[in-house]
């Protein structure tokens, strides 16, 4: 009688990215510097695979900004990949604000600092694909400035006070001279103090994510009519006093206060908050 032949032995499963984490040592904590070293890749992805790698060594401290990969011919050769899949790799790494690509003779893949601005284009991405809408974007940020204001009552440091009154300074004298344009970046960078006097990271991101795409509307608007808010200047000092004063209902109220009148000057033109705006590529610069 005819046996059927064993089947031959199936490849061992690849361990999932969590169990490589947890049987890998963590170097920083132990506090002993380490070789940097890849293992091979099998699978027909390979350049996903070869990006969770990278991003694995920097979640064990192996890697940190500013560290340099290893030349482009000794990685491949590590993972075990093609020059070619390892570039596409390199590519949808640096794509992501992970790596900066630099050419040259000192050239070579880098770990970057964290960028925080790209969850702006995160933010302008869904509105492009009408994930979200204006009108969210806009309830949001009422939302967000209300934790912001509360956070930043509690948290905000004496610096992070004379970087907000030298703003207000700043916008008094644009307004003084008519630069109402200038006047929207002073608002701008407003709320990108604001939010770091919080101390968060996190809400600091959202929040300036969140205005980024407002200011825009604010600025098409002065832009193509020349109406501004009127006496913004004082409001924002105003504001100022309850912050210093630690005031979280006085400060909520002044800014929602103000958010309203915004949101009014607005919608007195429907084109000033069209996606159009909001998408635009609108980089002014301002003089101080």
């Amino acid at each position: 009688m005819s046996t059927k032949s064993s089947p031959r032995t199936s490849a061992r499963p690849r361990l999932s990215s969590l169990n490589r984490r947890e049987r890998a040592p963590d170097h920083r904590a132990a506090g002993s510097p380490a070789a940097l070293q890849f293992r091979p890749i099998h699978t027909r992805r390979a350049f996903e695979e070869i990006c969770e790698r990278i991003r694995e060594q920097l979640v064990l401290g192996v890697l940190k900004p500013g560290d340099k990969l290893p030349a482009e011919r000794d990685l491949a050769r590590q993972l075990g990949v093609s020059r070619n899949v390892l570039r596409e790799a390199l590519r949808s790494l640096e794509m992501a604000g992970v790596l900066r690509l630099q050419k040259g003779v000192k050239g070579g893949a880098f770990i970057r600092e964290g960028d925080t601005s790209r969850m702006n284009d995160v933010m302008r991405d869904m509105l492009s694909l009408g994930t979200i809408s204006v009108r969210e974007l806009s309830e949001a940020r009422v939302h967000v400035l209300d934790l912001v204001v509360r956070l930043a009552c509690a948290n905000a440091r004496a610096a992070d006070l004379e970087a907000l009154e030298a703003n207000v300074d700043r916008t008094e004298l644009a307004t003084r001279e008519g630069r109402l344009l200038d006047r929207v970046e002073c608002s701008r960078e407003f709320y990108k103090l604001l939010a770091a006097a919080t101390g968060n990271k996190v809400i600091a991101m959202i929040m300036d994510s969140v205005t980024e795409i407002h200011m825009r509307f604010v600025y098409a608007k002065v832009a193509s009519s020349g109406v501004a808010m009127a006496r913004l200047a004082e409001k924002r000092r105003q504001f100022l006093a309850a912050l210093r004063e630690r005031n979280v209902s006085s400060a909520t109220r002044l800014m929602r206060t103000h958010l309203e009148s915004v949101q009014r000057m607005l919608e007195q033109d429907p084109g000033a908050m069209s996606l159009h705006v909001a998408l635009a590529d609108i980089q002014p610069g301002i003089r101080r």
